[in-house]
């Protein structure tokens, strides 16, 4: 009989946390960025975003969760480094004292081999990027979502529970500001709050007269931020330095002030830094 009986301090122990709320627990700050189609430069932004919080001093984590074409580690010039795994987990690589990145590119022997996955294969990966990669304490962990609103960006929503924000790239043309009201929707659909639109490759400076031209049209963009009641945070020009740098791995090293470009984009990390004061 004494057997069937727990001991006192048995039942008023807690029940022991999983590791993947430990995880998330130890984040001050969970953002997403994401948009409804490929091609807009969504990962330039998330990949800048995380660069430049942590440049300001915040600990931050980079995950690229793109399990089919990722490309952060291009970016940051890490693509031929392996992750190390310690007693707590995978070690997310370091780019720099305040930057640390994970990528399913950072595991894979060949760089050009495909991941050809079903959709339970790619949330068990995601779900192990939350829970297994021992991320540390951050005060943000910037998702870089795949594009759509398939199974990567539900899974991500529904393994952190908690987001706190979600930054929504676009670019100006119709098309892709089809897809992008659809992503705001699935923002808020999830309870997600959206922090704002990037409006990326907002039209190009002409090298000769100074004159912008806006190649893919405009006004579409503040359309759709009117009927969602969403800020525009951003409109990014068109700057071929810019893929420059990411090509050559130096997307941490591009000084807030350098390009008119990244004074642009000093817009999105002010407003991702405020963000948490308004909600």
């Amino acid at each position: 009989m004494d057997k069937k009986v727990q001991k006192t301090q048995d039942l008023l122990q807690k029940p022991q946390e999983s590791k993947l709320v430990a995880n998330m627990r130890a984040i001050k700050n969970k953002i997403m960025v994401m948009s409804g189609k490929g091609g807009v430069g969504k990962s330039t932004v998330a990949a800048n975003l995380a660069a430049q919080l942590a440049l300001k001093g915040f600990k931050v984590g980079l995950l690229d969760s793109d399990i089919h074409g990722p490309s952060i580690p291009k970016m940051f010039g890490i693509e031929d480094t392996r992750p190390e795994v310690d007693e707590k987990g995978i070690v997310p690589v370091p780019v720099t004292e305040n930057l640390k990145v994970m990528s399913i590119a950072l595991l894979l022997e060949d760089k050009d081999s495909p991941v050809i996955w079903r959709g339970p294969a790619k949330m068990a990966a995601i779900k192990q990027f939350l829970e297994d990669v021992s991320w540390g304490k951050l005060d943000y962990l910037i998702v870089d979502l795949p594009p759509g609103t398939g199974d990567e960006p539900l899974s991500i929503a529904q393994l952190i529970e908690k987001i706190d924000g979600a930054v929504v790239v676009t670019t100006p043309q119709d098309m892709a500001l089809v897809s992008v009201r659809k992503s705001i929707t699935f923002a808020h659909m999830l309870k997600v709050p959206v922090i704002g639109i990037v409006e990326n490759m907002s039209g190009i400076i002409c090298p000769h007269c100074d004159e912008k031209i806006d190649i893919f049209g405009k006004g579409g963009v503040e359309k759709a931020a009117k009927d969602f009641d969403v800020p525009i945070l951003a409109a990014l020009p068109i700057d071929p330095k810019i893929a420059e740098i990411e090509d050559s791995g130096q997307v941490h090293n591009l000084k807030a002030d350098e390009l008119e470009w990244s004074r642009e984009f000093t817009k999105i990390v002010d407003s991702v830094v405020g963000f948490k004061k308004q909600v």
